[in-house]
């Protein structure tokens, strides 16, 4: 079963696959960023505007024109889940959501890291 993100017009592919991550199951969240932090150590509104958060998602492309992208992926899985399972899942899911999304493009080299879990 592949996670597929809601349709969206030419939408950040960073946010892409973000939205892709976090419908997987066994993920708690994205590893929240600095500025999450900061601001939830503040007690201040979120300001996001309800995009998807992406700290934890990293893309690159390739070093040079034939490579692919190359996806850092950092989550914070559920403690029922078993990461390894959870790891792969989110590597599928991110590796089959960018094949789908570029199709002429080499496959992507995919890092997931479980960063934690709650």
């Amino acid at each position: 079963m592949t996670a597929h993100p809601p349709p969206a017009a030419q939408a950040d592919p960073v946010e892409d696959v973000a939205r892709v991550v976090e419908l997987v199951p066994g993920v708690a969240f994205l590893r929240p960023g600095l500025a999450s932090r900061l601001r939830s150590a503040l007690s201040r509104p979120d300001r996001s505007g309800g995009r998807t958060p992406t700290a934890g998602v990293r893309l690159t492309p390739g070093r040079d024109g034939d490579a692919g992208w190359h996806v850092d992926v950092q989550v914070v899985a559920v403690r029922r889940a078993r990461a390894l399972d959870v790891a792969r899942a989110v590597r599928t899911a991110v590796e089959h959501h960018l094949a789908d999304r570029f199709p002429t493009a080499p496959a992507a080299r995919v890092t997931v890291t479980i960063t934690g879990q709650v």
